[in-house]
């Protein structure tokens, strides 16, 4: 036998066992994140587009072509199974057949999944069949940090083993730290969540010794964060800065695109709602089945709404007729037109509704809302199902808890405290904004310094926000709706979502009510607040804002004094919404 023929039998034996081939490799990872429920190209009304799974195949499939499918792996980093009504309808109505989003994924071959914060709030009936159902396809799906509490062991798989052209890739997967200050225990009963240091650096050190990968992937549903270590849900450029041995780390959660390298690891983040694709590319050199030279770059690939691949639209066509009929069922009337971001300036018949619906919910006596979304318009006339995913667009449950009246004071000072910034004159900035680039396109533009969806008003009593005062001395609760005295030393119950209870957006904690204990202060739990919505339209037909904003109900709240205030908010309004 001749060196060249044993040579090339050599390598032939190498590649039927799996064994790597020496020589040159480059791997591309492309990445989604925070897709919620952007499965199909239609808003399902008045023929409007949007960005969407198909679209994002479309640009994976491009790649695959490119560079050829065994040089690509395709990864999300959770949040899929919430957001429209594609992915309620699949969680909750047509349960009798795999989920959309898992057949999906089948279809567009994704390599690996790990889930997010919102793909737990569905509940265990939701995401225990779908994790199930993905891993039928052939789909590993991953979550390291969730630990079960009856063994200590991981409930999802902490990784898997890819192999790829010759390589050999780990994929490590974690779902975000910060589940517990979110949602309610029910939900995610039998687990806990870990924090990602120095859980991931301890799982990559295990897989390596374990399993010795060319390359190691790691995939997060933690916001890409500030790289200080001070924020829990957003551990991305901490882990960055820190990890050893990893060559790409995914981020998601904050729906801000984001990438960056320095040769050795990448970290991409391809924002939210099928609008990117996350692209990073490993070249390395193998010598020997080992890594001779390796280096990482990172970047962004836009995702053109447009670009719906037709053969992944004719394969799902069915599912969207399923979605669009129930998207479109008429469910009540509207009785006028709802601006909703009328919310920011002051009582709205949008937030009016809210605390209606939770105040209608034995035994509560006072109601805490928050606008969920900042901008569009519901036209008075037929509502259908559609409608209520935007003007409820989250899972929420509804819980009523006990609060002294100081408590629900100070609650009040927190949350106007992350809505407006204290002014002196007519003239003056009143909501809490600035002018800074948009995470999204760069461009500057006007916005809330907080997260809008933490402004909390109460229902159910008479208050005054003073303008001019400074934070502490802005709430005056001069009753409650129905004229009797407000007693800061009494004990009230109040109806707020499971996720503030729970301890979102760190009201609750700025305050002192320690939510890890929130049990012992729930009086009753109640369903989703979507569904609480579409209830009070089965009772009463419509919404109707002479109804809904009825004082002796729900109260009465305004911005003080007028001269100050009104002057300042409608500037603002119209620096943030235009005219």
């Amino acid at each position: 036998m001749t060196k060249t023929l044993r040579f090339i039998l050599t390598g032939l034996m190498a590649v039927a066992c799996g064994a790597p081939v020496d020589g040159d490799r480059q791997l591309h990872i492309l990445t989604t994140n925070d897709i919620h429920g952007t499965y199909f190209d239609s808003t399902y009304v008045d023929g409007g587009t949007q960005n969407s799974l198909l679209a994002a195949y479309y640009y994976v499939d491009s790649v695959r072509t490119a560079v050829g499918p065994e040089n690509v792996i395709l990864l999300d980093a959770g949040d899929f199974l919430q957001g429209n009504n594609a992915a309620y309808y699949y969680n909750y109505v047509e349960t009798g057949v795999p989920h959309v989003y898992s057949r999906m994924a089948a279809y567009m071959g994704y390599d690996a999944i790990t889930w997010g914060n919102h793909d737990v709030e569905p509940g265990h009936a939701v995401y225990d069949r779908v994790s199930k159902e993905i891993e039928s396809f052939g789909i590993p799906f991953l979550g390291g940090n969730s630990i079960r509490e009856d063994n200590g062991k991981p409930y999802f798989p902490i990784y898997t083993i890819l192999k790829k052209n010759g390589v050999k890739v780990a994929v490590l997967g974690f779902n975000n730290a910060n589940i517990k200050a979110w949602l309610d225990e029910d939900i995610w009963s039998g687990m806990r969540f870990e924090s990602l240091i120095p859980l991931v650096q301890k799982d990559v050190d295990m897989v390596i010794a374990k399993e010795k990968p060319h390359v190691v992937i790691v995939c997060v549903h933690s916001g890409t964060g500030e790289g200080d270590g001070s924020v829990l849900e957003s551990q991305g450029l901490d882990l960055y800065k820190s990890l050893k041995g990893v060559d790409v780390l995914v981020c998601a959660h904050d729906h801000r695109p984001y990438v960056v390298d320095n040769g050795s690891i990448a970290l991409l983040n391809s924002g939210s709602h099928s609008r990117n694709l996350g692209h990073g590319i490993v070249s390395l050199t193998l010598h020997k089945g080992k890594v001779a030279s390796k280096s990482v770059k990172s970047g962004l690939i836009p995702i053109r709404k447009e670009k719906a691949d037709p053969k992944m639209r004719a394969e799902f066509q069915k599912d969207y007729e399923a979605v669009k009929a129930f998207t479109l069922r008429e469910v009540g009337e509207l009785k006028a037109d709802f601006n909703l971001s009328d919310a920011f300036a002051g009582m709205s018949d949008y937030l009016n509704l809210l605390h209606t619906v939770s105040l209608g919910c034995e035994p509560a006596q006072i109601s805490v809302a928050a606008p969920l979304t900042q901008r569009g318009t519901i036209k008075a006339g037929k509502l259908v199902f559609n409608d209520l995913f935007t003007l409820y667009q989250y899972e929420n449950q509804l819980f009523v808890i006990k609060m002294s009246g100081k408590e629900v004071k100070d609650y009040l000072e927190a949350s106007y405290d992350l809505w407006i910034r204290t002014a002196s004159k007519p003239g003056d900035r009143v909501l809490n904004i600035h002018n800074v680039p948009d995470t999204r396109t760069g461009l500057e533009r006007w916005s809330f310094v907080n997260a809008s969806f933490n402004f909390d008003s109460m229902g159910g009593i008479n208050y005054t926000v003073d303008v001019t005062k400074p934070y502490g001395e802005r709430i005056k609760i001069s009753s409650m709706a129905d004229g009797s005295a407000f007693d800061p030393a009494a004990t009230y119950n109040v109806a707020m979502t499971s996720y503030r209870a729970s301890g979102g957006g760190g009201t609750m904690d700025r305050i002192g009510i320690d939510t890890d204990s929130i049990d012992e202060r729930v009086v009753r739990k109640y369903p989703e607040i979507r569904n609480m919505i579409y209830d009070y339209l089965t009772e009463h037909g419509s919404i109707d804002p002479a109804v809904i904003g009825d004082p002796a109900v729900i109260g009465h709240w305004e911005f003080i004094p007028a001269p100050v205030a009104g002057p300042g908010i409608a500037r603002d309004m119209r620096l943030l919404f235009g005219n």
